[in-house]
């Protein structure tokens, strides 16, 4: 007898939500694209390598910076005070006022001297992917400007525009461009060449050791021989200078000639502000003939002094750097006391002093020197070269000086 057999299939069904299906078809697509676009590029080539490689670096930054200098954004006009984490970006003003001076470095490797009492504008930064080509353009609105160059790749542009003139600067160039309160303008170029160009079109080159100003019209004048700086001879920086019997010193100012032009006279300025600000001039003494002059009456006191030189044409050279002197009593023999002395090493050569000492007390190492702080606290970098110890001088406003060593390990202590 024959069994008839019930065979049974078993169904598990599964519920797959919509968005799932999507999805798969979604991946599907970008697959066929992808492998659509390889196999363009595979037969026809990168369709964007004819795309410009230039493109804006992270941005020019403050190499240093001293006393008031002011950062106004392009896109939001916010006023900031510099800073080393501070970038410039296209359109970015730099103010830098009477107490402030400011070193930039741009794409190009160049750097820019911004002097104080000054406004300039970064118009442009750009470099390309390589690394071969930058476009580098400042704008000086108003005060000083002074430019150095590197070698420069081919193809390469460094343009500083003032309100007059657009100068486009060579490579291995040193030069530096003024824009005055009056309106008139002055290009200095020390080594290297520039290319001007003024607002009707006129194009010159200046060349290193020439002088060109510009008057209110635009009209550049010819190319003078440069007036070179005058150099300070004495006092040198940092020089002690003691009182005599009334109390004060007179101190004896002297300089060399220029070592380039031809001067018709000095002007000498010594202030207590090494930024030389209107209320901290103490002696300002203009047609000086010699080079040399006496500041008398000098009370006790830390003091800058400055010099430069004019031509009889009226070309005035550029100021010398400022010399700091001391006036300073005799001592009364007492020791400055130095307390928790250390020598921390940076890298390299380079070293941070650090110690304490009575608020005030001048504190001088490798020709370097500051001041200790409210807290007495104080720190000082310098380069040490192949030296293992260095010596630390200690001075009061009383006119008594002690010394100190330091010895240069990793983290030494006297």
């Amino acid at each position: 007898m024959t069994r008839n057999r019930t065979v049974h299939f078993a169904f598990d069904w599964w519920i797959i939500q919509k968005r799932f299906v999507y999805l798969v078809i979604a991946i599907f697509a970008l697959c066929g694209l992808a492998a659509g676009a390889a196999v363009y590029v595979w037969k026809y080539g990168n369709p964007f390598k004819n795309v410009a490689q230039m493109k804006h670096p992270a941005g020019a930054r403050f190499m240093s910076f001293e006393g008031d200098v002011r950062v106004i954004r392009a896109a939001t006009r916010e006023m900031i005070p510099a800073s080393s984490e501070v970038e410039l970006y296209p359109g970015d003003t730099v103010q830098t006022q009477a107490s402030g001076r400011a070193r930039i470095g741009l794409a190009d490797g160049s750097t820019l001297l911004v002097k104080p009492n000054s406004t300039i504008i970064v118009r442009d930064n750009a470099r390309a992917d390589d690394g071969r080509k930058t476009n580098v353009h400042v704008l000086v609105n108003s005060g000083q400007l002074s430019v150095r160059t590197e070698q420069q790749q081919e193809g390469t542009t460094n343009v500083v525009e003032t309100p007059k003139t657009k100068n486009t600067v060579g490579e291995s160039t040193n030069a530096s461009f003024g824009v005055n309160p009056e309106g008139t303008e002055e290009i200095r170029v020390a080594t290297g060449a520039i290319e001007t160009t003024n607002q009707a079109g006129d194009k010159t080159s200046i060349r290193g050791g020439e002088y060109v100003s510009v008057n209110n019209s635009g009209r550049l004048s010819a190319a003078q021989k440069l007036l070179d700086v005058p150099q300070p001879a004495k006092p040198h920086d940092l020089e002690q200078v003691l009182v005599g019997d009334n109390g004060a010193a007179n101190v004896a100012l002297k300089w060399q000639r220029p070592q380039s032009g031809t001067p018709s006279y000095y002007r000498v300025e010594v202030a207590t502000s090494p930024f030389f600000v209107t209320d901290g001039k103490v002696i300002e003494r203009d047609q000086l003939v010699a080079t040399e002059f006496g500041a008398s009456d000098l009370r006790p006191g830390v003091y800058f002094w400055r010099v430069r030189a004019t031509a009889a044409s009226g070309q005035a050279s550029d100021w010398s750097d400022p010399l700091k002197f001391i006036v300073t009593t005799r001592g009364t023999g007492s020791q400055v006391a130095v307390s928790n002395l250390s020598a921390e090493l940076l890298g390299g050569s380079i070293y941070i002093i650090r110690g304490k000492a009575e608020p005030g007390t001048t504190i001088r190492v490798s020709g370097r020197e500051t001041n200790a702080a409210t807290d007495g606290a104080f720190q000082i970098q310098v380069t040490a070269g192949a030296a293992r110890e260095l010596t630390v001088e200690a001075r009061d406003s009383r006119g008594n000086s002690s010394q100190y060593k330091v010895s240069l390990s990793a983290r030494g202590r006297t």
